[in-house]
């Protein structure tokens, strides 16, 4: 971190989870609504493997495998990110914190301009659920909606409803073997940010067991009153 590059000073929202419980769903629908660009740290890493980089070699084996990429390949690239002019209005982070020590190193960079963490809103979901929803779920390939088999289908098969594409992909850590890997990993390294933002009186929670409108009404009540 050479301080050549400022984060925003706008809002920032964090969405927290384990794998299915809706993040870029709901951060996509926050988007939206409120103006803010979702920063999905997970499109950005991805973006990386697509490239070949070296950091996108070691974060594709990191993510077949279900695993966390490393603390210096995710941060260095969201510092870029949150450096970018689009980020000037706010921003919602999904799939970023994921351990205390980013969590620390985010208030670093926020600090630096004079930003902080405005809501950190938990997704309460059941474990058991999490299968079915990760196992189920795909995207637009041409504009990254998301999608499910079971919970959300475009009105048309095979057509995206956001933009009319025709080409749909699934993550290959999205397989049912990796699930209960990756769900281990988050209540052994995330489910802690939990009490650490809870600490800093800037925790929300949320059922997200519910419907989708229903869970997006009751982030957007939230996301009005951290950006008031």
């Amino acid at each position: 971190m050479d301080g050549s590059n400022t984060p925003t000073t706008a809002p920032v929202l964090i969405l927290l989870g384990p794998p299915g419980a809706g993040k870029g769903t709901q951060a996509r629908m926050l988007e939206d609504k409120f103006g803010l660009v979702q920063l999905s740290t997970g499109d950005l890493l991805r973006a990386a493997v697509a490239e070949g980089t070296d950091a996108g070699k070691q974060a594709k084996a990191a993510m077949d495998a279900g695993g966390l990429v490393s603390d210096e390949i995710v941060i260095a690239i969201l510092r870029d990110r949150l450096a970018a002019p689009d980020c000037a209005s706010g921003v919602i982070l999904d799939g970023f914190p994921r351990t205390t020590v980013q969590a620390q190193a985010l208030d670093t960079l926020l600090a630096e301009s004079g930003g902080r963490i405005n809501a950190a809103i938990s997704l309460d979901v059941e474990d058991a659920a999490m299968v079915t929803r990760i196992a189920g779920r795909y995207t637009c390939a041409e504009c990254g909606e998301g999608w499910h088999d079971s919970f959300k289908q475009p009105k048309i098969s095979g057509t995206c409803d956001t933009c009319g594409g025709t080409d749909f992909k699934r993550r290959a850590d999205d397989k049912a073997e990796t699930v209960a890997s990756r769900l281990s990993v988050y209540h052994a390294e995330t489910a802690p940010l939990i009490d650490y933002y809870a600490r800093q009186n800037a925790l929300s929670r949320v059922d997200a067991m519910g419907a989708i409108e229903t869970i997006a009404e009751d982030l957007s009540a939230i996301v009005k009153t951290a950006t008031a």
